[in-house]
């Protein structure tokens, strides 16, 4: 069951939309707009003040963990992919259908 608080707040909704003036829900609408864009600009901008570039040694730190990374995920899928390569080839070979 609804509220009688509920009711009378969708009665003064439905009131204010009816009411002439169209024009001045769009401006207020606009205005909203235009606070919630630079509230959030300000924010961004706040934000972005806490952001620290990283030092020359924390970059070199990264990189190399990066390359050592790259190399050893690709060694190991290099070796996955002998793997499923060898064990197909033989199985193929073993039903007579690889050369």
């Amino acid at each position: 069951m609804a509220s009688k608080a509920a009711i009378e707040k969708g009665d003064q909704r439905s009131a204010k939309l009816q009411e002439p003036g169209a024009l001045s829900n769009v401006s207020e609408g606009a205005v909203g707009m235009w606070n919630n864009m630079t509230r959030f600009l300000t924010d961004v901008r706040a934000e972005m003040r806490k952001v620290v570039a990283p030092s020359w040694k924390e970059v070199q730190a990264t990189t190399s963990v990066v390359i050592i990374t790259v190399f050893l995920f690709g060694f190991f899928f290099f070796a996955v992919d002998f793997f499923f390569n060898r064990a197909l080839h033989d199985i193929l070979t073993r039903l007579g259908g690889g050369q």
